[in-house]
């Protein structure tokens, strides 16, 4: 590739706090968007209710690769939904709606993304990805 080609954009160090504060910022939103309790908000990034208070009031340390790992599921998740709904009242409902796919058993996909673990978010972005044809 020719060095005209390539872009002179400097990488991004996700581990800063810079980073750190728009990544929750853009969570926070999420989080609204999809009404999201402070219970189920601690549940899905797998953090104490006072750290979370704490970047809510803006004390954001670098994050670690658990956490931004969390929230890479969850951005997807909320863009695949985006693509798939673009009504984006429905795409927001769409987290809490009973769903009868085997992956879900009648639950919502909010309900298995709080069991808690990573992979319950992967899981439904694997889902998400492979409805709307693209690939996690």
């Amino acid at each position: 590739m020719s060095a005209l080609l390539k872009p002179d954009v400097p990488a991004v160090d996700l581990t800063s706090a810079r980073a750190a504060g728009a990544a929750l910022r853009t969570f926070f939103r999420l989080a609204d968007a999809w009404q999201l309790s402070v219970a189920e908000q601690t549940t899905l990034l797998g953090v104490a209710r006072t750290t979370l208070y704490q970047w809510k009031q803006g004390k954001v340390a670098p994050l670690d690769r658990h956490l931004l790992e969390r929230l890479s599921h969850l951005f997807g998740i909320y863009s695949s939904l985006q693509i798939l709904f673009p009504a984006t009242r429905r795409a927001d409902e769409w987290v809490r709606k009973a769903n009868s796919a085997p992956l879900f058993g009648g639950k919502s996909a909010l309900d298995r993304m709080l069991a808690g673990q990573v992979a319950d978010l992967y899981v439904v972005r694997q889902y998400l990805d492979a409805q709307r044809g693209g690939k996690a």
